[in-house]
């Protein structure tokens, strides 16, 4: 099956990629890391309305937009944003259906104004958010509980500079029930799903990158794209994204859908694999300088290998995919 995005979503992929482009994303990266928490670039996201497609209209948003959110989560990986973006998106749609109406009422609006950033605890036993000290509220669920949480001890160190993840505790009990249970569970996917995304965008500015020193890098006197073994790994990196890519917007499209976990879980372990190799190819054919602090696709190759395990390693999603075969 081929999934064609229409004329409007392209556009909007095409204005997010000059955005993210004029912005220097590498500088931004490298002062994230360090604490320096500039939101220029993140109202500047909002303006272009890409916190709005996981916020319905009632509250000042224009969605749920699954397909318009991968594209931009596309995007997002392709320039390595920093920052809780995709917690922020999913956290929206924890919000919107816990039936807290005063909690949504006053945090919804402000997340798809850029007024707001969000940091949502990811499931499992160690409990730790995204950014938490740059947050203007960090949400964990329990079971059937929705609670509002601060950060509780230093940051933990990532592969990604960029990703600061803090240990945090339950702070106030926002709202409880059976709904708390079902929104998680989306919220859950549609993180999955934009981290998914992500590391798509991840895995083809590495991959453009590496066409690109393979041309320039020589060895005995030729440049490394010439040897057939590069070629090959390249073009195997290529097919890999090329076969994740239909699984990730076929799982935007089946949003709202029974099938919506078991799509999201394929597209996560596909794109997941498919970065990841992409990122060792990259890494052996840059060489050591691949991996130094002061070359910018290094800020990318740690990146997919954070975002590889984050909502969900290929291994648990490939449990779901099996889980729900008949």
């Amino acid at each position: 099956m081929r999934f064609a995005l229409d004329t409007e979503q392209r556009l909007f992929g095409d204005t997010l990629r000059e955005l993210l482009t004029e912005a220097g994303t590498p500088a931004l990266i490298r002062r994230w890391a360090v604490g320096d928490h500039d939101r220029a670039l993140w109202s500047a996201l909002a303006e272009a309305g890409v916190f709005a497609l996981a916020v319905p209209e009632r509250h000042g948003g224009a969605g749920p937009l699954p397909v318009e959110l991968a594209v931009a989560a596309h995007e997002l990986g392709r320039h390595a944003v920093p920052g809780p973006v995709v917690e922020t998106l999913a956290a929206a749609a924890l919000l919107d259906g816990t039936g807290d109406a005063g909690t949504a009422a006053e945090w919804l609006p402000r997340i798809a104004e850029g007024e707001a950033v969000v940091s949502l605890v990811s499931p499992g036993p160690v409990r730790r958010a995204l950014d938490a000290d740059a947050a203007d509220l960090v949400l964990m669920t329990d079971g059937a509980d929705l609670w509002s949480a601060a950060p509780d001890g230093p940051a933990v160190r990532s592969l990604d500079p960029a990703r600061r993840l803090f240990p945090v505790r339950a702070a106030e009990r926002l709202a409880a029930g059976p709904a708390v249970r079902r929104s998680a569970a989306v919220a859950y996917d549609l993180a999955a799903l934009a981290c998914a995304a992500q590391l798509l965008g991840l895995g083809r500015a590495l991959l453009d990158a590496t066409v690109e020193y393979a041309r320039t890098r020589r060895q005995f006197g030729r440049p490394i794209g010439e040897f057939q073994a590069v070629k090959h790994q390249l073009a195997n990196a290529l097919t890999g994204l090329e076969f994740a890519r239909p699984l990730v917007y076929g799982a935007a499209l089946s949003f709202g859908s029974p099938h919506l976990p078991r799509d999201v879980s394929a597209a996560k372990a596909a794109a997941s694999d498919a970065a990841y190799a992409v990122a060792r190819i990259a890494l052996q054919a840059h060489g050591a300088i691949g991996y130094t602090d002061e070359y910018d696709p290094s800020l990318w190759i740690r990146k997919v290998r954070a975002l590889r395990s984050a909502w969900g390693t290929p291994a648990e999603h490939r449990a779901r995919v099996l889980a729900a075969l008949p």
